[in-house]
């Protein structure tokens, strides 16, 4: 808060106890606030002490009846001049603090001086509370103007009848005007400035506006200010829902803040809880049982930490929004827990220095639902620091459904196609697979469900990896080469590098049917924009969750739940788990955030297990995986087109230029059954590579579609016989093939 471009003075202090600021509440916690006579000497008489109690009913009286009287005297419009300005409530510095997508607190950060001072709003705390603070302390507050000469007037009798104060005559307001003004409270000049100021906070603001003052500046000892930040760190909850207990503990801590803190002093805490339950039980505000049994519950003996959920995210959202008082993310706070919790026991269990990422995603809207960076934001020894669900590493066989789908999308293979799985090389290039064991012939759905390397690299020899490389930024990855070179068969085993966050994007996107989806932590506001181009069509797409599907799971797991992915990177640095369900997709991320290897880390054996743990942590039903879409073909490989029966690889491609369409299926002069003569005919697909979209597809001559990116078209024939189909690109070149129906 600041002041004629000045910085105010710290909103700190002691407040008074059941009335009292300046006058010292309760000689058991702190001396009096006014010079008095020390004690009589031995053989002095009762007639010494009236002196004294004079003098400090004479004070009270005094200031009442100046200020009374008075009224805009020299003196109080002189002191008018040198109050600070009423605060707004709303404008108060408080910490910064970060909420999830339900409002509830992910993190806070301290204000000047490592000061802890939540935003808090009335409605917010319990209203019990409320009602014994007041009961305490104000029980007029409704009904005065900032001062409540009544509770002056009985201070003075109280003083005069028993030598020392009982009770004083501060009320809520001169309280907020005594921690806005900060300073003394111990002269009686002091005592006239916050009667002053009181009245002007009360001019200014309402009662609920004035509380909350209170609420917000109020000292609870160290550097805790406001019940909001004293409710977090001494009973580890939010102030909505109060013990009776607590809330008489929270009562008496702002009268002497620092001789009471329950963590430094339980037993003076617990006589002040149980003086102010002992004064609500005279005043009629407690029941007698009520505050026995309040009495029995144990004072806190230590603080708790503040929370530091998505701690990594958090930080990031500071440096985007400095000057934000409130920060939403779209995580949930609840499973967002969980989750650090799991990776942290994870980690604990793979090694010393290990660490485990987890990112969740709705592939629907692109909401981030929880992101753990590391497994252990203050853990030093796992460089918990570092958010590994950004870090760029070795993917090793995650892209392995992308590069299948590029063939499916390109007529070049179906899930039942045959494929080699035999030693091969590739211009120099000998993959192996991981086990060092090759299948032999094999069909595409079992290549990929046991992560053959062989067959993957022959399929990414035939798509291209620049195409690969293309789709995954259409999917918005963020791939990087080694030294800006040209993507080679390597990429498709790992030769690449990227995140945790690109890989559940692009997972996302086959869960979507091959739309992308933006991912975001911050919620984003839906508006309509143009159709992004695909990562894979829908059929495609399909296919490759439909395979996923059936990839073995972990021991804990069920088969067919989700459709998921493993993936271990050279030398054991990284350990990935990949899946999704119909409407959220889970990335893990294993290994050492420097880079360094694990023994015995692999993505089925550590990343897989923590995949399926997390699913069950979202709780609910799992929604279903998607049906599969119109044009999809399910078939064994003996009901399959000739040319489907068997991958066939880069013996389709022909020598035309590399950026002509091509119609890849069905190849030039076949025959293709669709049931026509069997009365039960289906659509026939046509699929074309290369080329520059939008196409323009035409069945003998005339123009059956139009598509802005879908590299695939389905036409049903009016009969059997001969059909001629042309595909023609946006640059206005064209392939032609002729094939014969039935």
């Amino acid at each position: 808060m600041e002041h004629d471009g000045q910085p105010s003075p710290p909103l700190r202090g002691r407040v008074g106890e059941g009335g009292t600021a300046s006058l010292s509440p309760d000689t058991s916690d702190s001396p009096p606030t006014l010079p008095l006579p020390g004690p009589p000497h031995k053989g002095e008489g009762e007639g010494r002490k009236w002196p004294r109690r004079a003098a400090i009913a004479g004070v009270v009286l005094g200031l009442a009846g100046f200020f009374g009287y008075a009224g805009l005297s020299d003196a109080v419009r002189q002191i008018e001049t040198t109050l600070p300005p009423v605060p707004d409530p709303a404008t108060v510095p408080t910490s910064q603090i970060v909420v999830d997508r339900a409002d509830t607190l992910l993190r806070p950060y301290t204000i000047a001086e490592g000061r802890w001072r939540l935003p808090v709003k009335l409605s917010d705390v319990d209203p019990m509370f409320v009602t014994m603070l007041k009961g305490y302390e104000d029980r007029r507050f409704n009904e005065h103007h900032g001062v409540d000469w009544r509770a002056f007037a009985r201070a003075a009798a109280q003083i005069l009848r028993n030598g020392h104060v009982v009770s004083g005559g501060s009320t809520l307001t001169m309280q907020v005007a005594r921690l806005v003004q900060g300073g003394s409270t111990r002269q009686a000049e002091s005592k006239l400035r916050q009667i002053v100021h009181a009245r002007a906070l009360e001019d200014r603001l309402d009662k609920n506006q004035i509380l909350s003052l209170y609420l917000t500046l109020a000292p609870y000892g160290g550097n805790l200010e406001g019940i909001r930040a004293a409710t977090l760190a001494y009973f580890g909850k939010e102030p909505r829902r109060l013990t009776i207990a607590e809330a008489a503990l929270l009562v008496a801590l702002p009268q002497s803040p620092e001789a009471r803190r329950p963590d430094r002093d339980p037993k003076a805490a617990k006589a002040a809880r149980d003086r102010v339950l002992d004064r609500l039980v005279a005043a009629g505000i407690l029941d007698e049982e009520t505050a026995t049994s309040a009495k029995t519950e144990r004072i806190p003996e230590g603080r708790k930490p503040f929370p530091m959920l998505a701690a990594h995210l958090g930080d990031q959202a500071r440096k985007r929004h400095p000057a934000e008082p409130v920060i939403r993310l779209t995580v949930d706070g609840r499973l967002q827990a969980k989750l650090e919790a799991l990776a942290g026991a994870r980690a604990a269990a793979t090694g010393a220095k290990a660490s485990v990422a987890i990112l969740v995603a709705d592939h629907v809207t692109g909401d981030i639902l929880a992101s753990v960076g590391s497994a252990g934001f203050m853990d030093g020894t796992r460089n918990g620091f570092v958010d590994m669900t950004e870090a760029i590493r070795s993917p090793g066989s995650t892209l392995k459904p992308l590069i299948y789908g590029l063939a499916f999308e390109q007529g070049l293979a179906h899930p039942q196609s045959l494929i080699e799985d035999r030693p091969s090389a590739f211009a120099g290039y000998a993959p192996v697979n991981f086990d060092g064991f090759y299948r032999g012939t094999v069909t595409i759905h079992d290549a990929l469900t046991q992560s053959l390397n062989v067959p993957a690299v022959q399929v990414l020899d035939a798509v291209g990896p620049a195409r690969l490389i293309a789709r995954m930024k259409r999917a918005e990855a963020s791939p990087r080469l080694p030294d800006m070179s040209a993507a080679g068969l390597a990429v498709g085993l790992g030769g690449v590098g990227i995140s945790l966050r690109d890989l559940v994007s692009l997972y996302g996107a086959i869960a979507r049917g091959g739309r992308p989806v933006t991912l975001h932590t911050e919620p984003a506001p839906r508006t309509p924009t143009a159709e992004p181009a695909p990562v894979l069509e829908p059929v495609a797409a399909w296919y490759v969750g439909n395979i996923l599907a059936d990839v073995p799971p972990p021991t804990i797991g069920a088969r067919g739940r989700i459709a998921y992915k493993t993936g271990t990177s050279y030398g054991y640095r990284d350990a990935w788990s990949i899946g999704f369900d119909g409407r959220t997709v889970i990335g893990v991320w294993a290994g050492r955030a420097d880079g360094a290897p694990v023994s015995g880390l692999s993505g089925i054996g550590t990343a897989a297990p923590i995949l399926f743990e997390a699913f069950d942590k979202l709780g609910g039903d799992r929604a279903p995986l998607a049906p599969a879409p119109r044009g999809a073909l399910i078939a064994a490989n003996g009901d399959l087109p000739a040319p489907l029966k068997r991958f066939r690889g880069s013996e389709i491609l022909t020598n035309k230029a590399p950026d002509t369409p091509q119609i890849a299926f069905p190849p030039d002069g076949v025959q293709v059954d669709l049931g026509i003569r069997a009365g039960d005919p289906m659509p026939l697909m046509i699929k074309i590579r290369n080329g520059q979209p939008p196409f323009t597809w035409f069945a003998n001559g005339l123009p059956i579609a139009r598509t802005p990116f879908a590299r695939s078209e389905s036409w049903a024939p009016d009969g059997p016989g001969f059909v001629t189909l042309s595909v023609v690109d946006s640059a206005g070149r064209s392939d032609r093939v002729t094939v014969f129906v039935e």
